[in-house]
């Protein structure tokens, strides 16, 4: 099983009622349940760890969990409201609002960590959710307790606006890519570590931290992966009519992990030993999916059969 630890929210996307009138939809959504939503369509034994509440929206996450076949046996259930996110598009890109004060997700502490059974081989970290306190200590506090007998993968997802100490969360980052097996970020997220020359030297650097696969994905451009100790590996993006980029790099991160995971590649030892067409083989198969779901509105990750 992947355990998808991280929030869980309500994106209250725009739309337009019948009499024209500007509106909000609640969609499920959060970037590391919509890697949880992609796995389980996947047909990956997937889990889930967050915080979830039992208001209407909470139940409503826990029904698109469950309607994806998503284990939510090790989530923290409490009275304790959803957090919402009022998302605006301009030029198919996203920005949001976050409304996050006492929720289900913000308040779990490192009393709510769960016990991890022996058919957990995998855990997903990142989001808005390591951010605030003290869930942000919680997730740090997992992937430390886990990391060494776990393989990690880690995308840290990087909200700017939302980031109240710019060095604290840097810190936090780095920490956890040095617990981290593998590595996703995008472009921009990477510019925003502020780091000097090419991202190949870079990754380079971030690798000799301790992950063993470093991925930084590029939008149209594609995705590129580096190999510690091995090869770059380039997979060009697969051209599509986007209608959004909303949870592409959330369904990219699952369709990465899938793939592994069916190769039996997903732990320790096996993401120590990738070689090139192994991972080339991962890339093309998570711009396959994540290209399935930027041409849908939404968060709206593809199932298995769809993928042809």
């Amino acid at each position: 099983m992947i355990l998808c630890c991280g929030e869980a929210l309500i994106d209250m996307l725009p739309q337009t009622t019948a009499e024209g009138v500007p509106a909000f939809v609640p969609y499920p959504g959060g970037a590391v349940f919509n890697s949880a939503i992609a796995l389980g369509r996947l047909g990956v034994a997937t889990g889930f760890f967050s915080g979830l509440s039992e208001d209407l929206f909470g139940k409503q996450l826990q029904a698109a969990l469950a309607a994806s076949h998503v284990d939510i046996r090790y989530a923290k259930i409490s009275n304790r409201p959803t957090t919402l996110a009022f998302v605006s598009l301009a030029g198919g890109q996203a920005s949001y609002v976050f409304y996050d004060e006492n929720t289900a997700g913000r308040m779990i502490t490192a009393g709510d960590l769960p016990d991890i059974g022996n058919d957990v081989d995998c855990l997903l970290f990142g989001g808005i959710s390591l951010i605030p306190e003290p869930c942000g200590s919680a997730y740090e506090s997992l992937m430390a307790r886990e990391h060494k007998r776990r393989a990690i993968m880690f995308d840290p997802n990087i909200r700017p606006a939302f980031i109240p100490d710019r060095q604290a969360h840097e810190a936090r980052m780095r920490r956890m890519v040095a617990m981290a097996d593998i590595v996703k970020i995008s472009e921009d997220d990477l510019v925003w570590f502020g780091e000097t020359g090419p991202q190949e030297e870079i990754a380079r650097r971030w690798l000799e931290l301790g992950p063993r696969l470093m991925v930084i994905t590029r939008g149209g451009d594609g995705a590129t992966a580096f190999l510690h100790g091995g090869p770059t590996v380039h997979v060009p993006a697969r051209p599509v009519q986007v209608a959004d980029t909303v949870g592409a790099g959330d369904t990219f991160n699952a369709g990465l992990l899938a793939a592994l995971h069916e190769r039996g590649l997903l732990s320790k030892q096996g993401l120590a030993e990738l070689d090139e067409s192994e991972v080339r083989d991962a890339l093309s198969f998570a711009i396959g999916v994540a290209a399935v779901t930027v041409t849908r509105a939404g968060a709206n990750p593809p199932w298995l059969h769809e993928l042809g």
